[in-house]
């Protein structure tokens, strides 16, 4: 193709793939999944390999929707964290131009991932989510003694006082639990997939010998989820993660993955499921290691934040890899199924 048809055809295209925000269809524009990410580099894959062609300009959002309209799949940019994640979720779920009434909902996003439970660009389908801000929490320098951490639960006066708190607690969704049988389908399906693995990956995990976990080639597991508006790092604070997922999950969860939107994600849902706009039981939450949350051996958690923070994070491009070789085959499963699956959850 000269150059000439290359800018022709780029300029068709343009004209054809870009809906205005102003102008509704005539029929809402039927959505079988959305796939939520929370910035450009998630959705990235989606967009090219899946694809999603089509661009929708959204200004009550982060950014423009992507959209396949024969798989009838959505792609969503929320932005990081958890303000401008439920904030964007409300605006897609209030938006009449879209008919999500049994849209399933699909987080595929990058995540720190704990040692003790997997490794570097492993991904995981979570049960739980777990809110790691609302909380008390005293500096480290004023902790008493005999205490393992500074926070503690909501309600409480010291860490992990019983007895185990609903998960609507102090007025707050402390906990979020996920439709497991769901997760079990996600998992069931994508558990056999071989991830890639590379030089960098082997090298990030070399650096963890006393986790067997960490020292293995990527993989699927279930695996649950912290969400916090902070970038912690350090062994203590992994801890302090795996502890606050058992606490506040009655020892049901497993702490996997730390990320900043997900409760955020879930609490909108929550909200649209009432009004009956979406269907917070449709919701899938997979999440890839692209670093780890404890530091390796050598460094303090202080020497490995500068590294995570000025050199990237360590498995960046395969966690997204993986993320887009999992999450994609539950989508396309859910889309080329849809009889089965428009009104029975698996």
């Amino acid at each position: 193709m000269t150059l000439i048809q290359h800018v022709a055809m780029a300029a068709l295209l343009a004209s054809v793939t870009v809906l205005s925000a102003s102008v509704a269809a005539e029929e809402p524009i039927p959505v079988k999944v959305v796939v939520v990410a929370a910035f450009d580099s998630e959705l990235e894959k989606w967009i090219t390999e899946l694809p999603l062609p089509v661009t929708i300009l959204f200004p009550q959002g982060s950014e423009a929707l992507h959209y396949n309209s024969n798989l009838q799949v959505l792609g969503i940019v929320t932005g990081q964290g958890k303000s401008q994640a439920a904030a964007s979720i409300m605006g897609l779920g209030f938006d009449s131009r879209f008919d999500l009434s049994h849209a399933y909902w699909m987080v595929a996003a990058i995540a720190g991932v704990d040692p003790n439970q997997a490794s570097v660009a492993s991904v995981a389908w979570a049960k739980f989510i777990v809110d790691g801000d609302l909380s008390h929490l005293l500096d480290a320098r004023e902790i008493p003694a005999g205490w393992s951490t500074g926070f503690v639960p909501l309600g409480r006066s010291t860490p992990y006082e019983p007895p185990s708190q609903p998960y609507f607690s102090n007025h707050v969704q402390q906990v979020y639990p996920l439709n497991a049988a769901l997760a079990d389908f996600a998992f069931r399906l994508t558990a056999n997939l071989t991830l890639r693995d590379d030089a960098n990956l082997q090298r990030v995990r070399a650096g963890y010998p006393h986790y067997p976990n960490a020292l293995k080639p990527p993989f699927v597991l279930e695996g649950d989820d912290l969400a916090t508006d902070t970038f912690w790092t350090g062994k203590l604070l992994n801890t302090w993660a795996e502890n606050w997922m058992k606490y506040w999950t009655a020892g049901q969860g497993s702490f996997v993955m730390s990320d900043y939107e997900d409760t955020a994600i879930a609490q909108a849902l929550q909200f649209l499921s009432q009004v009956h706009r979406a269907d917070k039981n449709r919701l899938l939450v997979l999440r890839g290691g692209t670093n780890y949350t404890a530091q390796p051996k050598g460094q303090t958690a202080a020497q490995f934040l500068k590294v995570e923070t000025s050199g990237g994070l360590s498995a960046f491009q395969e966690a997204l890899n993986s993320l887009y070789q999992v999450g994609s085959a539950v989508v396309v499963e859910l889309s080329h199924n849809w009889d089965i699956y428009e009104n029975r959850i698996p």
